[in-house]
């Protein structure tokens, strides 16, 4: 039988307000999609107005002001920029409430109100940018060659295809069929206009698999390299193994002729495709510029091409004219609100990077001062203790963001590393330990390679004493391949 019944539960409950998801997401957007983010709420808030750079906030507003006022307006500290507690917005948001959900207008929107970001724009010597020239794009250029081509109007368009289809670095990604069948057209006739595409410049363009680019580009040399094609062609396991002994055995050649053909073929590029794209792509705007002013270090905010911005109150007359229409007191309390909360969640952005970076570079001082060697171990949860907040915000606060230094740009990820004991007792960075693993590495006896057990014995004379498979694990991290595959006749 059921019954209904009435109880009384306590329980406790996490819920995330509003402004703690909008703090999270700004905190954690790197400084092209904030710009982003902010044109989008300056278009999509009516009360939130682009400032111009040669106005402090907005002068008419500014006079207005109480001439302290005015000067807290216009000289924000970091601390006066951190936003409120939830606690202080919840409850600066209900004293603006009467009864029945009724807002006293005449208070809400006053010139007290009056909240704004002004972006940080380092000096011009402060940030270094490399002028960079203006260069087509692969497509483009490889365009422009097809259209200098005799060819039918379905020819150019299978050309136009294939060079749409291909990736970063150069090679079809679509398999011949495939394209004919999108096409609707034979693939004769797209292996035809294929053969044309691969005698363009960069030489080797559209192959299929490596073999190929390789086999184009030895093809179209002015010097013919027999034996280096049919190693490719007859031998490529063993060649991309390098068994040379294999090699020469087969052919019945010298050690010495395998390794002129492996010269000829080392000439060769594997990706033809892959400067072209990085031309234009790679270009990292940093985040945070630490420079260094007599002896110390002072970190500074870069905010891009973010505009200033304010809330502008020019609509409360237009409002309170538009007499007790429940919509429309709905519709500005909704907008007022989050004008607050994104400004307040701005300010916070600025803050806390700002302080993250400084803590960075006060347990990394000695980097700053002396270079990549002497980086100290470090973890995010060392920089969280030192700031006092939470670890999966100094996560957000550095994840995709790079800083400025004078000993280049680096992403804030790169100062945190695990830490080892040294055999002296000393904490040491694994990252000063990959390095010397590389140092040894380009170091080596090409014709006779170190294995890890030697690396990790060479390591262990200098105070690192790590194990043989650390030494393996460091070295794929570091995309170095193994002894075999180092070793060159």
């Amino acid at each position: 039988m059921q019954t209904l019944r009435q109880e009384l539960r306590l329980r406790q409950e996490q819920i995330l307000q509003p402004q703690q998801i909008l703090r999270s997401e700004l905190i954690q957007l790197p400084l092209l999609q904030l710009e982003l983010r902010v044109r989008a709420e300056l278009m999509e808030n009516p009360f939130i107005e682009e400032l111009s750079e040669d106005e402090a906030i907005v002068e008419k507003d500014v006079a207005e002001l109480e001439p302290e006022k005015a000067a807290a307006a216009t000289d924000v500290t970091e601390e006066e920029a951190a936003p409120t507690t939830e606690a202080q917005q919840r409850e600066t948001t209900e004293d603006h409430r009467g009864k029945d959900d009724e807002i006293d207008w005449e208070n809400f929107l006053t010139d007290d109100d009056q909240y704004y970001y002004r972006a940080s724009r380092p000096a011009p010597d402060e940030l270094v940018e490399t002028p960079r020239a203006v260069v087509a794009t692969l497509s483009e250029h490889l365009e422009e060659q097809l259209r200098l081509q005799r060819l039918s109007e379905e020819e150019l368009q299978i050309g136009l295809f294939i060079i749409g289809s291909l990736s970063n670095d150069g090679y079809l990604a679509l398999p011949v069929e495939e394209i004919a069948r999108e096409l609707k057209t034979t693939p004769e006739a797209v292996e035809k206009v294929l053969q044309v595409v691969q005698g363009f410049d960069p030489v080797g363009i559209a192959a299929r698999n490596l073999t190929e680019c390789l086999l184009i580009q030895l093809r179209q040399r002015e010097t013919p390299v027999p034996m280096a094609v049919r190693i490719l062609t007859e031998h490529f396991d063993a060649f991309i193994n390098k068994r040379y002994e294999v090699i020469a055995r087969k052919l019945g050649i010298t050690l010495e002729e395998v390794k002129e053909a492996f010269e000829e073929i080392r000439k060769c590029n594997p990706k033809p495709g892959e400067g072209y794209f990085d031309e234009k792509q790679n270009y990292i705007i940093p985040d945070l510029i630490v420079s260094r002013v007599g002896d110390e270090f002072v970190v500074y905010l870069n905010d891009g091409n973010i505009p200033n911005f304010y809330i502008n109150t020019a609509y409360k007359d237009m409002f309170l004219k538009g007499g007790t229409d429940k919509k429309v007191k709905d519709f500005v309390t909704r907008k007022l609100e989050s004008a607050r909360w994104f400004i307040n969640a701005i300010h916070q952005r600025r803050t806390t990077i700002l302080r993250t970076m400084r803590a960075i570079v006060k347990r990394q001082e000695e980097f700053f001062r002396k270079g990549k060697d002497y980086l100290k171990p470090m973890i995010l949860q060392d920089i969280a203790e030192d700031i006092g907040m939470d670890i999966s915000t100094i996560s957000r606060v550095t994840s995709g963001k790079y800083v400025q230094t004078d000993r280049g740009v680096f992403e804030l990820k790169y100062f945190f590393s695990e830490r080892m004991e040294s055999s002296s007792g000393e904490d040491v960075s694994t990252k000063v330990i990959k390095a010397r693993l590389r140092d040894i590495i380009d170091a080596e006896d090409k014709s006779d390679p170190l294995s890890d057990q030697a690396i990790a014995n060479m390591l262990a004379k200098e105070g690192y004493p790590i194990a043989r498979r650390t030494v393996q694990k460091y070295r794929e991290q570091l995309r170095i391949p193994v002894k075999r595959l180092r070793r060159e006749i």
